[in-house]
């Protein structure tokens, strides 16, 4: 895989809190979005020959030949409570934060299992995102009390069903009720003109499977869809950061 990337994984002690910005508060997220590999030929997809019952391994994902269908885990399936509280995006050339994202979370971690979080998310970005070319993506979360080990993050990108690139990281070791930061540096292709205008005039038809597997298992499948049209209200890129 010709992906640049980097990760940095530690504990830390602070409270979760909001972010400033009304506008980009969003309580659940997953993923964002990169860009960048030919289409593959044809495959088969996983919910079509994977027996029912069956675990659904990181060879299947990395298979896949089109965003899926529906989610290939149930939210029950996150035994090890992880809680994501904080997503932040930021382009490395400039230093500016495109997208700061927090949410509220107790000072005391506990196994307290949400089945109804939402798994999937709308994300706003404005053209100039596709201009990137490395960008750096934190994500903060919480453990319960079951140790996580080979936590593995895979993520599958696509542009209406051609695949645009694939990310897989290798998060690691996480011990018990402990609070997390990993960073992921992010070297993005160049993509043909053609293809950056059919995304811009295309909202939402830009879509994107998260997988996150521990010990080999797929425990959480997240869904997003991007738009990156103009907007008042988008507050990416601003000068200010925010």
């Amino acid at each position: 895989m010709d992906t640049q990337d980097e990760s940095i994984l530690g504990n830390s002690e602070k409270e979760c809190q909001r972010g400033h910005d009304e506008s980009q508060t969003e309580e659940e997220w997953n993923g964002f979005f990169l860009q960048g590999e030919e289409p593959k030929e044809e495959e088969e997809v996983v919910d079509e020959w994977r027996p029912p019952g069956e675990p659904v391994t990181p060879q299947q994902v990395l298979r896949l030949n089109r965003y899926t269908a529906d989610y290939l885990c149930l939210p029950e399936d996150n035994i090890y409570n992880i809680n994501f509280s904080r997503f932040k995006i930021r382009d490395l050339a400039s230093g500016a934060v495109i997208l700061d994202i927090r949410k509220q979370c107790p000072t005391e971690i506990q196994d307290i299992f949400d089945l109804d979080a939402n798994r999937f998310i709308h994300y706003q970005f404005s053209p100039a995102f596709l201009d990137l070319r490395e960008i750096g993506a934190t994500l903060e979360f919480t453990v319960g009390s079951k140790a996580l080990s080979r936590f593995r993050l895979i993520e599958r990108h696509f542009f209406r069903n051609a695949l645009l690139k694939t990310f897989d990281f290798e998060i690691g070791f996480c011990i018990p009720h402990s609070r997390n930061t990993c960073e992921h540096i992010y070297s993005l292709p160049d993509l043909e003109p053609e293809t950056v205008e059919d995304m811009i005039a295309n909202p939402f038809e830009t879509r994107s499977d998260s997988f996150y597997f521990v010990n080999n298992k797929l425990v959480m499948h997240h869904k997003a869809e991007y738009s990156f049209q103009s907007q008042k209200d988008a507050g990416v890129l601003s000068k200010n950061g925010k």
